[in-house]
């Protein structure tokens, strides 16, 4: 075990980036993040003062005090070039004043003012007009040389290059749910309004499949309704091997993606008293219950079953104790979730790990170490995915907040964790071999973030694998790491909604990747 009296780094002492990236040919990882926590709170994240980073011994394996010190940029001010080729005016925050439309800076600008060893950056300044109040952004796919995401009623495809849009396609009334994941060859099923307004009593019923490499729109659907338990007013859905599930109040139906025949439904289990609500896809198409439905919600409990998703088939099911529910999927492969009491949902949960065949395996409690459920997002809406987690290699990822713990998946042993003492957001990415992970530290209001791989290790074990550019700090501060994508070594970060105002216009993307030294 380290010296827990020995520091991490020499505080003020440079970081060196990792030249290139040893990950690009493994992949990407899932993209979790939180909503952007002054929003949910209703304030900018308190900024606390700088300490050196720190190894301490906690519960048997390595925590680490993390801090950047006092070194980083000044406060970044975000101001109106004279032309779009001018490099950008030196970062900051506005005049507090009458309020005016925001300059985003272009992906010319902020290459502009990079410094030697800066990542490769691209922003994307979506300027769709949008109505007032905050938009979802909605799950990020990456397909081919694109990453694809929808908003409000528009789906547009970016270049992972340079951020240039491929295509984008309208849609006639709003988005109201994606799946998690497009099918292997890159086609997706995406669910909006009945209607464009945003009115009461507007059903989230109409399905457009989509191919995400090319834009063209194909088969369409209303999800059909008898008012026997499926009204279509909050919809949840998830893509496997093909297939397309959809889930709405006591209700779920299969679909092949290809072409919209329906397949089968996913039935009640013992009748009256176990009802689908939830679907997860990926590897695997999961169905989550809530069965035993009584005012008491300590009698209730949550059934989780995996199903063939080509033949309707129960493969197997998983039981949660009297008292308890299913949360949110942290991974599907392995089969990892959270679990909450029904009646203390908020402080008394749990992550579990299944075996083969829904067995019970690994039991998590997190409980005293100030993680959060999915990074403080909980589960509420979708189960999938469980933001600012991570599963691989043997571990369990737990983080999105200020800071993250790492979990043996076989035993459940805390391993080592990592702590900010400016109470940054931090997002694992990847689970690494080695007991190490991948992370994606968000900015702060005066310092940019920064993509690092951590071990549990002394000295010298974390390394710099993207240095953001300190011109992007205003848009990656506002973005606080809402959706984030990891594909080839690059890194792709959205908010988790955007304003409507047209003086809190927002940046719509953001991304980093290995540039020339």
């Amino acid at each position: 075990m380290p010296d827990p009296t020995e520091p991490w780094y020499t505080p003020g002492s440079p970081q060196q980036p990792v030249p290139g990236n040893p990950y690009a040919s493994e992949g990407f990882g899932p993209p979790p993040g939180p909503p952007p926590r002054r929003r949910r709170f209703g304030g900018a994240p308190v900024i606390a003062a700088a300490v050196a980073l720190l190894l301490v011994a906690v519960g048997g394996g390595v925590y680490a005090l993390a801090d950047r010190g006092k070194d980083g940029p000044a406060t970044p001010v975000a101001k109106e070039s004279s032309s779009p080729s001018a490099p950008m005016a030196p970062p900051g925050s506005p005049a507090v004043g009458t309020p005016q439309a925001k300059h985003i800076p272009t992906t010319e600008e902020i290459n502009a003012a990079r410094k030697p060893g800066d990542a490769a950056t691209w922003i994307v300044d979506d300027k769709t007009d949008l109505p007032s109040g905050h938009q979802k952004l909605y799950d990020l796919w990456i397909v081919g040389d694109t990453v694809v995401q929808a908003l409000h009623r528009k789906v547009a495809a970016y270049r992972l290059s340079d951020g240039a849009e491929v295509w984008s396609m309208p849609l006639p009334a709003p988005v109201c749910e994606t799946p998690a994941n497009p099918t292997p060859d890159g086609k997706v099923v995406l669910v909006y309004h009945k209607r464009a307004d945003s009115g009461r009593n507007n059903r989230c019923n109409q399905l457009r499949m989509i191919d995400l490499k090319t834009g063209k729109p194909g088969w369409y659907k209303e999800l059909p309704e008898t008012g026997d338990g499926d009204n279509t007013f909050i919809v949840h859905s998830a893509i496997s091997a093909g297939t397309f599930a959809i889930a709405r109040s006591m209700k779920a139906t299969a679909y092949r993606v290809d072409d919209g025949t329906e397949l089968f439904d996913i039935p009640w289990e013992d009748p009256g008293k176990c009802f689908p609500d939830d679907v997860a896809g990926g590897s695997r198409l999961l169905v989550k219950s809530d069965c035993a439905i009584d005012v008491d919600q300590s009698k209730n409990h949550s059934q989780l079953r995996e199903i063939d998703p080509l033949t309707g088939k129960v493969l197997w099911r998983h039981r949660t104790r009297t008292g308890w529910k299913v949360g949110s999927m942290i991974s599907v492969d392995p089969v990892v979730f959270t679990t909450e009491n029904a009646v203390d949902h908020i402080d008394d949960w749990r992550v579990v790990a299944l075996g083969p065949g829904g067995k019970p395996g690994t039991t998590i409690d997190p409980r005293g170490t100030s993680i959060e459920r999915c990074a403080g997002y909980g589960s509420g809406g979708d189960i999938q995915p469980c933001r600012g987690t991570a599963v691989g290699n043997g571990l369990i990822v737990l983080g999105g907040n200020d800071r993250i713990r790492l979990y043996d998946l076989a035993t459940g042993k805390f391993l080592w964790g990592v702590k900010s003492n400016e109470l940054r957001t931090l997002h694992p990415l990847r689970a690494e071999k080695g007991k190490a992970v991948l992370v994606y530290e968000s900015a702060t209001p005066s310092r940019p973030g920064r993509t690092f791989l951590m071990g549990p290790g002394a000295a010298g074990t974390e390394k710099v694998v993207l240095r953001h550019p300190a011109s992007t700090t205003v848009q990656e501060y506002e973005m606080a790491g809402g959706r984030l994508a990891y594909a080839d070594g690059r890194v792709v970060i959205t908010s988790a909604s955007v304003s409507g105002a047209d003086d809190q216009h927002e940046a719509r993307m953001l991304s980093f990747a290995p540039g020339p030294p």
